[in-house]
């Protein structure tokens, strides 16, 4: 099938191909605005203008800006997700992978500033997200979590008695933490702060008895 184009005929690729490049502009641009100036303050225009497309354009991909601001989100945690994956792959040891895990999203958090500061500070900004999203992303986050803990139980390295799902919520909510102090202050080391975070999540923090 083939379509025609500003004068010419364009193959369903190509097409396809168009329509994703404009998409994955209108993502950037959003999560760029929505960085700089804020999820309530953002305009759909200047996140068209940004993308180089119509206002109107946006519409035709996103319903409307609390739309666009999951769909940042779930494409924040696919980046994050890939990375984490190939990460965890280097290690066949449930404790190492969890700090492999651990240690890629805050290099996340440094390496992708404005996406950082789109999933800790600006999420947090639409009553609509906070009650109704129930996207994929997050279900995939907490599954590779999960697995590790699953996996660490099966070995004899974690306490049996843990809820994996429950226990990957909370260390999320640990990590959730951790970037949203460093996008408001910047002024700590997240390389430390991984190590700490995995400390405490392993070992906790009573004093063991001699």
């Amino acid at each position: 099938m083939a379509i025609h184009f500003r004068g010419r005929v364009q193959s369903s690729k190509e097409a396809v191909e168009f329509k994703e490049g404009k998409r994955e502009r209108i993502t950037n641009a959003a999560i760029r605005v929505f960085a700089e100036k804020g999820f309530y303050q953002a305009k759909i225009s200047e996140i068209a203008r940004h993308a180089s497309v119509a206002d109107g354009t946006i519409y035709l991909y996103f319903g409307n800006k609390d739309e666009l601001l999951f769909h940042v989100f779930e494409v924040t945690l696919e980046t994050f997700l890939q990375r984490a994956r190939s990460a965890v792959e280097q290690s066949g040891d449930p404790s190492e992978q969890l700090e492999l895990f651990i240690n890629e999203h805050l290099k996340m958090v440094e390496t992708l500033p404005d996406h950082a500061a789109v999933m800790t500070v600006e999420l947090r900004q639409s009553p609509k997200f906070m009650r109704e999203y129930q996207a994929a992303g997050f279900g995939a986050y907490l599954k590779l979590l999960a697995e590790i803990i699953e996996s660490g139980q099966a070995k004899g390295l974690f306490r049996r008695d843990l809820v994996p799902w429950l226990t990957a919520r909370a260390l999320f909510g640990m990590l959730d933490e951790m970037a949203l102090m460093w996008v408001l202050g910047r002024n700590f080391d997240l390389k430390e702060t991984g190590r700490v975070v995995h400390d405490v999540f392993l070992n906790g923090t009573l004093q063991k008895k001699e």
